[in-house]
């Protein structure tokens, strides 16, 4: 059993998919980025935030908390949620037919601390106009980092992963079962 530090229904259902048996409670915590901070240190320093925001409010201490954070990053710049559609489109448009960075950092905390990050390249077909307008009338690029959703409509977009399709969604597996059974815990239960 795990504390999951994240409303994200995409983390709830990965962690299921592994056999994770785990409980949710949402951390907050300030999700803006340090100056002159790299997208790797900024998804780390808030999976770290997360898990031990979750982790001091938490009355079993005997339980690690799992916190997590994905960045897309593109020319360097950090591509968090879209505002409105006009940053949404914008943020598309960035991605439309080249490639991008997707960061997913996960820290387990108890009375110790590890932590993995997962680093993927997606490269976009180029996109036009209509499709933007029509995805974002989905509903699905609301919030997500970088505007799409790779497990959802969004992968229409997507002509190449090198990398954690599970880290792009939000949660890589294959570092967070790491994690765990570094803890002893059981997965594929």
């Amino acid at each position: 059993m795990i504390v999951l530090a994240s409303g994200s229904p995409r983390r709830q259902a990965l962690l299921q998919q592994i056999g994770v048996r785990f409980r949710q409670q949402v951390a907050e915590v300030d999700e803006t980025p340090l100056h002159n901070e790299s997208a790797q240190d900024y998804v780390v320093r808030l999976a770290v935030a997360k898990a031990r925001a979750v982790r001091q409010r938490s009355a079993d201490d005997e339980v690690p908390v799992l916190g997590a954070d994905t960045a897309v990053v593109v020319d360097g710049r950090l591509l968090g949620k879209p505002a409105d559609p006009v940053h949404a489109r914008d943020m598309l448009q960035l991605l439309s037919g080249r490639r991008h960075q997707v960061l997913s950092a996960v820290a387990l905390v108890d009375d110790r601390q590890a932590i993995a990050v997962s680093d993927s390249s997606v490269w976009f077909r180029a996109l036009s106009d209509k499709d933007i307008e029509d995805y974002w009338k989905t509903g699905e690029p609301r919030d997500k980092a970088g505007a799409y959703g790779i497990q959802g409509k969004g992968a229409i977009f997507i002509e190449r992963l090198e990398g954690s399709y599970s880290g792009v969604m939000g949660l890589p597996l294959y570092e967070t079962a790491r994690l765990l059974q570094n803890f002893g815990i059981q997965v594929l239960d």
